[in-house]
């Protein structure tokens, strides 16, 4: 989802309501004001009018926010909500998302290469790897121990203020298989230091490993 640059943010809410909801551009437009004022943007009347190109990057995020609302959906999917923001904007987005979730009771779905974001908002995480989920568990659970090899990697290239300055940054080597590679055993073997023939030659499913977590490795950390 994204801003069209030509039109005006009030048309762009209200054709919306319009469309999906079949209420007339008058009450629409009273419903977009709504909504702009519960994202929190300041002078909502006057960001009607206005285009996307005249409003700042967080302020375009908000917009898409109050947008993805207005059909009070039960579930929101947020890819990489925050990317491109400034870390000042992105904990106000963020916080934005946790109140809203609060006040409306919504679920969300966030889709975000950065596990800060992740540990801030989210209750559990699915880890992918190659298009598969290769680890599922509750957030705390799994930053604190992941179980599946590439887990648990990433988790170490997280950077550490309490790392030496001189000391190099932890990370993957390798690259991720293609799309259009055959499918053979485990996608991350490659890359794993405990493959064995078996992650080679047999692909892992995704088996519980406690009550609350799953994993999908032959090898998986204790």
């Amino acid at each position: 989802m994204s801003l069209t640059p030509h039109l005006k943010i009030g048309v762009q809410l209200a054709e919306v309501l319009v469309h999906h909801r079949g209420v007339s551009w008058r009450d629409a437009k009273r419903t977009a004001l709504q909504a702009l004022d519960r994202v929190r943007i300041p002078e909502p009347l006057r960001r009607l009018g206005q285009y996307p190109h005249e409003l700042s990057g967080g302020m375009r995020q908000r917009v898409m926010i109050g947008m993805s609302l207005l059909c009070e959906p039960a579930l929101v999917i947020a890819d990489e909500p925050t990317s491109a923001l400034d870390v000042t904007v992105q904990a106000q987005i963020l916080d934005l998302l946790r109140d809203l979730r609060g006040e409306t009771g919504i679920s969300i779905v966030l889709i975000s290469h950065d596990l800060g974001v992740v540990a801030s908002l989210a209750d559990r995480v699915a880890v992918m790897y190659a298009g598969r989920v290769v680890e599922s568990a509750p957030a705390v659970e799994l930053m604190r121990s992941a179980r599946h090899p590439y887990a648990a990697l990433l988790m170490q290239c997280v950077p550490d203020l309490r790392r030496a300055r001189t000391e190099r940054m932890p990370f993957l080597a390798g690259q991720a298989p293609g799309a259009a590679e055959p499918e053979r055993g485990c996608a991350f073997a490659p890359r794993c230091p405990r493959s064995t023939e078996r992650c080679v030659q047999e692909r892992p499913a995704l088996v519980d490993v406690n009550a609350a977590s799953q994993v999908a490795c032959h090898h998986p950390l204790p």
